[in-house]
Order: structure tokens, then sequence, then C-alpha cells
């Protein structure tokens, strides 16, 4: 299963309140996305994980890529901008997939009212209108729907990377400043310690009857993060769970 079947698979899952304003909120969100893309000359997408649209407004830049579309809007029936993933190069594709997984469980970690204050930076490359690859600078920040705790829109800017930053990808908490490169803060933890645990012993072979006398727990509490991990990965059986957690740098 591939991190962007995992993604859908976690959005999904999400179960969001009936009775919000999400179209006035819907409204107001569009309009900054449009705003983005005119002041920065982004190419901006808003993705509502409710509905499973996107919002796509081209700015200028759009014209150094292989979609000349400035000034345009775009609604299409996909969280997933699939026309601009075909300019970034595979191996970018793949690692943007894994970093928004897990700043997707960071941001999820974290106090309802310290959402917002986190965004996602990363470096991309992605085919100019010669069909060559050029830097580009990935941001993304999730927003959590009116009144309860689910991620309710995706937004992702992409513009010209102007400025090297100092790691690929990088959390920044627009309060303070603060930088976390991806994969160096607890928070991104899909598993628990103990699920890794379990895992890595599946891994090797070991039954459950096993797994339970190396770790000194019953048999039920084996059975019982067994199903956490299938649960957590969105896979069915332990056999892809490891070869998931493995894609996922988990174990």
């Amino acid at each position: 299963m591939d991190t962007i079947d995992i993604l859908s698979r976690e959005f999904s899952t999400q179960v969001f309140p009936e009775e919000q304003p999400y179209s006035e909120l819907l409204d107001k969100y569009r309009c900054m996305a449009c705003n983005y893309a005119r002041m920065e000359s982004a190419v901006a997408v808003l993705s509502d994980m409710r509905t499973n649209i996107s919002y796509i407004y081209y700015g200028r830049f759009s014209r150094m890529l292989k979609i000349d579309k400035c000034g345009d809007e775009d609604k299409v029936s996909s969280i997933w901008e699939k026309e601009i993933f075909s300019l970034i190069h595979p191996d970018d594709l793949a690692g943007k997939h894994l970093q928004e997984l897990c700043f997707f469980h960071f941001v999820r970690h974290q106090p309802r009212r310290k959402r917002t204050d986190y965004y996602l930076i990363s470096k991309l490359r992605m085919k100019d209108s010669t069909n060559n690859y050029i830097p580009v600078l990935h941001r993304m920040f999730y927003v959590p729907a009116p009144s309860d705790d689910t991620l309710w829109l995706a937004l992702c800017l992409y513009s010209p990377l102007m400025f090297d930053i100092p790691a690929k990808c990088l959390i920044v908490n627009s309060t303070n400043g603060q930088m976390t490169e991806i994969g160096k803060q607890d928070n991104t933890r899909i598993l628990s310690v103990r699920e890794k645990q379990v895992l890595n012993l599946i891994d090797k072979g070991m039954t459950s009857k096993k797994i339970a006398e190396t770790l000194s727990i019953s048999i039920n509490t084996v059975s019982r993060h067994r199903q956490e991990i299938l649960c957590k990965l969105q896979v069915k059986n332990s056999i892809e769970a490891c070869r998931v957690a493995k894609d996922l740098k988990l174990i």
C-alpha cells in the first residue's frame, strides 16, 4: 500500500459533524487561497476532506511550470491535485506524501487551540515549461473543522524556491519561528513504542504466544496490539503491516 493510500484512508475515516457552518467558512478559505495565489504568484490548492473536492488557483508562477493557467480557478473532484503531482520529481513526490502523513499525525497530537500554529515547508523539484526540473518551495497548512477534532481542509502552496531551507522538510511553528525537521520529533509517530516492538517481532516470524513471552505480556494484549497496528496502518494483515511500516520507516 502506498503512502497516499494510507493518507486517503486516514482522511476518509474522520467523522465530520453535520450541522456546522461549512459552506460559509469554505468561502472564506477559498478567498484566502485565491489571495495567496495572487499575492505570492503561487499555485494554491485548497482540499476539502469532507467533500473530497479541491479548489486550485493559479498565480503567475504557473507560467514557469508546465501548466500555464495564470488567473484560472479549477474545481477537481478529488483531494489530490494529480495534474500538479505529475510535474513533481517521482522521488520528491513519494517523500512529499510521507511528510504529509507525518505532519497529519503531528497536528492531530497538538492541542486544538495550537493546531493552526504549525505549517510544513519542503523543497521539491518540478518540471518547468521546457521540461526541466526547477526547485520549488512547497508549504502546507491543515485547517481544523469548526467545532471538533477533525482536520477539515488542507492548503498547499507551490512557489519558486527563492532561498534555501536548512533541511529537506521542516515543521514550522508560526508563533515563534521554531523549526523541527520531519522525523526528529516524537509526535510524528504513528505507532506507539510497544506497537513497534510487537510489529518488529511479528516481522521476525514470531507467533503471538512467543511475542507475549518475549515482552512479558498476555496473549490478549498482543492481540489487541495487532488489531491497533492493522487499524492505524489501514491494512488487512500482518504481512502488509510489516511492509507498510518499513516503507514509512516506522520499524
